[in-house]
C-alpha cells in the first residue's frame, strides 16, 4: 500500500499567575496504522516533562506551566496510509451478550453522551431500520443533518441531549450525539479525536483545530465513522479514544492559566513509497 507524511504538531501560549500543574493529550496513539518517524517537543521558557498512559492506553504528557508567559509546542512527521478508512456495509452488529467484556463500557452513558435521555429518539428513527453498518451510517446522515456547525454554540458542560435540543455543536458535539444514538440502540460507540489534514477534500476557510470522530464496534472490530465531515477521509491521526471529550481533553490543568493562543497543524507532505 502506498503512503504519505503528514506532518502535525500544535503549539500553547499561556499567561499565568502561578505554575500550574497541566496534562496534554496531542501525541498519536500507537495502536493506529500511523508511524511516527520523527518527533520533538519545546518549551519556552525551558521545562521538562514525563509520560504515562491513562486508562484507555492513550498517551498523556505530565508537565507544569510555568508563571508569566509561555509558549508549548509538539511537532511531529508522521507516515501514514494513502488511503481512507476500511468500511464494510454489510458488518453486522453484535448483541450485547456477544460484546467483549472490554467493549460493554461503550454501550453505557456517560457525561456527555447520554443514550439513555436520548433513547426514546434513536429507536423512533432508527429502531425499525435493519441492524449493521448502514444504520450506523444512517444515525451519522442524522446528525450531520440535524446539527449546523457553529462556533460559540456549546461549552464545557453542554451534552448530546443539549445540542440535539438546540441544533447547534462543533465537531465533538457532532459525535457526543451520534455515539448516544447508538449506544441507545446497544451499538458500542466510542469517542475519538486526533488531527484531520484537509487532503483531497474542499479545503475549509477556518484555522485548523483538532477533530473529533467516533469509532464503532460491528462485528469484530472498530469501524471509523465522522458524523461532522461524513466522509471517509484521508490522514486520520488517532490522539485519543474513550467514551466521551471528558476522557481526551487536549489540555487538563490544575489551576487556571489564561490561554492566549492555541495552533494547530496538520498537513500534507511529499508522498512518500
Amino acid at each position: 500500500m502506498s503512503t504519505r507524511e503528514i506532518k502535525i504538531g500544535c503549539e500553547f501560549v499561556h499567561q499565568s499567575r502561578w505554575n500550574v500543574s497541566s496534562v496534554f493529550q496531542v501525541e498519536p496513539v500507537a495502536d493506529q496504522a500511523a508511524e511516527v518517524v520523527s518527533s520533538s517537543w519545546t518549551f519556552d521558557p525551558d521545562g521538562t516533562s514525563r509520560t504515562y498512559h491513562d486508562l484507555y492506553g492513550n498517551p498523556c504528557r505530565r508537565l507544569v506551566i510555568p508563571s508569566g508567559r509561555s509558549t508549548i509546542t509538539y511537532e511531529a512527521t508522521v507516515i501514514v496510509p494513502d488511503a481512507v478508512e476500511e468500511a464494510d456495509e454489510d458488518a453486522p452488529e453484535v448483541l450485547p451478550p456477544d460484546l467483549p467484556d472490554d467493549v460493554l463500557i461503550y454501550t453505557l452513558p456517560s457525561r456527555y453522551c447520554l443514550p439513555d435521555v436520548l433513547g426514546a429518539e434513536a429507536w423512533k428513527q432508527f429502531g425499525q431500520m435493519p441492524p449493521g453498518y448502514r444504520r450506523v451510517q444512517a444515525i451519522c446522515d442524522y446528525v450531520n443533518g440535524h446539527l449546523k456547525f457553529q462556533y460559540g454554540t456549546s461549552n464545557a458542560r453542554t451534552t448530546a441531549a443539549d445540542v440535539h435540543a438546540s441544533g447547534y455543536g462543533v465537531c465533538r458535539d457532532f459525535t457526543h450525539l451520534a455515539v448516544s444514538l447508538c449506544r441507545a440502540l446497544n451499538i458500542p460507540a466510542r469517542y475519538v479525536f486526533g488531527y484531520l489534514p484537509e487532503i483531497e477534500v474542499e479545503v475549509k476557510d477556518a484555522p485548523m483545530d483538532f477533530a473529533a470522530w467516533m469509532e464503532v464496534y460491528l462485528g469484530d472490530r472498530w469501524y471509523t465513522f465522522d458524523p461532522r465531515n461524513n466522509e471517509r477521509r484521508k490522514g486520520r491521526i488517532l490522539i485519543g479514544r474513550g467514551r466521551d471529550a471528558g476522557d481526551v481533553a487536549m489540555a487538563t490543568t490544575f489551576g487556571a492559566p489564561y490561554l492566549e493562543s492555541m495552533l494547530v497543524i496538520a498537513e500534507d507532505a511529499v508522498p512518500v513509497a
